[in-house]
């Protein structure tokens, strides 16, 4: 059902159509109570003249993101089918820079609702942080930001081991937590892990790996992360689940690491917020990290050389600094520092699986999130993880799990004992 009205609605749906040159992807709402185009599928619900102020001052990405964690915007309907229409506008090239008659004809419209007027302050949500990118205390800025958000909120919406990084679902009827069992577990398998070893996890997130490598395969594992937040959460888990003697975890940045060579080391989507200058000493590190023959495992996203920090949104809201490249870009950095490649497991169908069962929770659980974190937060949620699938689904990023070693000692085996 098509509705086209002469109220806000359709002063703004005829706007969108000649900016974009074709029929409006989605419906329109305005706050006088006029709708215009398609009511039977997503409908954006513009509820303020200061939704369209933001547009005005950044007619992109940025723009409507603020508009949208502020609640100046909503969408009635699937978020991410809406999303999925407007992507699909931008891949036929409908979402081109805006000629200046058209940018003259905006800005008539926008005088005539009463939108003119200084440009609002960005959302609370919204990432400040300063100096030079990818030093120490910038990059303790940049997890606090994402990672120190709030342990309950996290346990809110992650499975109970707190894996925040892309599960591994065997089958269609996995729950979350047997998916990430399931990843777990595949990591310990291809790093060859026995009783007795000595594990290194960088970036260790809430200590799902060192845990799980410790109560399954009898290693003892030591974790490194810069969130205060994430080495207190495990330090209690360590307590309560009486793991003292395998399991350790420190308040250290990966260039801080300095101990004997390990046994096996993994770094569990870590390597995203490194940046690409840093990526060589990053993985660097790792080689060092590791005793001749050692393993590596390395789980990471990839992403073609557009946004590869993920776009506006993400970079603004989600996860400052954080770069992405292709994944050969990543092996040959990886080359570059000393190891041998072993294997390459591509995992993108997963995190779509992994972020859909992660929205599902949200949404179940939305006003808990609100209480935890606050509604603009939860909104910045609901909007990452309803692109996240998406982006992951039209494989505009993918997620990889690569397995390397150090050159001399053990090695491998033959075949792929941890298929």
């Amino acid at each position: 059902m098509v509705v086209a009205t002469i109220g806000v609605a359709g002063e703004l749906a005829a706007l969108v159509e000649r900016l974009l040159g074709v029929r409006l992807p989605v419906g329109l709402r305005a706050w006088d109570g006029s709708a215009a185009g398609p009511q039977d599928g997503p409908v954006v619900v513009i509820r303020s003249r200061r939704a369209l102020r933001r547009l005005l001052w950044n007619p992109d990405e940025l723009g409507l993101s603020r508009a949208y964690v502020a609640g100046e915007l909503e969408v009635d309907g699937d978020l991410a089918n809406g999303l999925a229409r407007f992507w699909e506008l931008a891949r036929q090239g409908a979402l081109s820079k805006p000629k200046p008659r058209d940018v003259l004809g905006a800005l008539g419209t926008a005088v005539k609702l009463g939108a003119i007027g200084p440009r609002p302050a960005p959302p609370g949500e919204e990432a400040r942080l300063s100096g030079r990118r990818h030093t120490r205390a910038r990059d303790r800025d940049a997890i606090a930001h994402h990672y120190d958000l709030s342990n309950a909120f996290y346990r809110l919406v992650l499975d109970p081991s707190m894996a925040y990084s892309c599960a591994y679902f065997t089958s269609e009827d996995m729950t979350i937590a047997e998916a990430q069992h399931a990843k777990l577990d595949l990591v310990c398998r291809k790093l060859g892990l026995e009783p007795g070893m000595r594990l290194l996890d960088v970036g260790c997130g809430w200590g799902s790996m060192i845990v799980h490598a410790a109560r399954h395969f009898g290693v003892r594992s030591t974790g490194v992360t810069i969130s205060a937040r994430q080495k207190a959460h495990i330090e209690h888990r360590i307590a309560d689940e009486g793991l003292a003697d395998l399991v350790s975890v420190r308040l250290q940045d990966y260039r801080e690491v300095a101990d004997e060579p390990f046994d096996a080391v993994s770094t569990i989507e870590m390597g995203e917020h490194v940046g690409e200058e840093n990526y060589p000493r990053y993985a660097g590190v790792l080689h060092r990290a590791l005793k001749p023959g050692g393993r590596l495992l390395l789980q990471q996203m990839s992403r073609g050389a557009d946004a590869p920090g993920g776009g506006a949104f993400i970079e603004s809201y989600v996860a400052p600094d954080m770069h992405m490249r292709p994944v050969s870009r990543t092996i040959a950095h990886l080359e570059g520092a000393g190891f041998e490649i072993r294997d390459v497991h591509a995992l993108r169908e997963h995190y779509v699986w992994t972020v859909r069962a992660w929205a599902a929770t949200l949404e179940q659980r939305w006003d808990e999130a609100v209480r935890l974190v606050g509604e603009g937060q939860a909104r910045v949620w609901r909007l990452y993880l309803a692109g996240g699938a998406l982006t992951f689904e039209e494989g505009r990023m993918g997620v990889d799990q690569i397995l390397a070693v150090r050159p001399g000692g053990r090695g491998v085996p033959r075949t792929r004992e941890w298929a």
